[in-house]
């Protein structure tokens, strides 16, 4: 590969990670054609974009890229694919859901909610992350439920008291 075919990789790779909030680093070398399309398909399906990349390309681009990436340096051995997405917790249910019936892709890092989870066995922790959006979510849920109590009871403290009103201007 020339060099500037090099260059123009590490760029795209560099954006790609930029505009990206969560990246995960996976080995998915030995699996097969249908298995690897099927992997590819479902990556699709959940709008996850799936690359395979080469270590020493990914290592640069991951040092031009905006972030804290130093700890993913030790991970970047054997065959490497890139999961990019938007949503933090998707690749990590996606990589549960498909190892039930295969054996890859296993995990080898991620950075997601700029945090780095180092190793396969972080990967049931990823699967229970809330995405800033659904966090966000339950805040507002939180926030609304007691104001939804306190309007409940103005509500029905209003009837309460209009029966009140009512029984006393009858006795007189």
């Amino acid at each position: 590969m020339k060099k500037e075919q090099k260059i123009q990789i590490i760029d795209s790779l560099t954006e790609e990670i930029n505009a990206s909030n969560h990246f995960y680093l996976t080995d998915i070398s030995e699996m097969n054609a249908e298995d690897t399309s099927a992997l590819r398909r479902a990556c699709f399906e959940k709008d996850i974009k799936l690359v395979v990349v080469k270590n020493t390309l990914l290592k640069i681009a991951l040092e031009k890229a905006e972030g804290e990436f130093e700890g993913l340096d030790n991970v970047l051995k054997g065959a490497t694919s890139l999961m990019l997405t938007e949503t933090g917790n998707l690749p990590a249910k996606l990589i549960k859901e498909f190892r039930k019936e295969h054996d890859k892709p296993i995990l080898k890092a991620a950075y997601v909610e700029e945090s780095l989870y180092i190793g396969d066995n972080e990967l049931e922790a990823l699967t229970t992350i809330k995405s800033k959006e659904e966090l966000i979510g339950d805040i507002v849920a939180l926030l609304q439920s007691p104001i939804k109590n306190v309007v409940s009871s103005l509500e029905s403290g209003k009837n309460i008291l209009a029966g009140v009103v009512k029984t006393l201007s009858e006795k007189e």
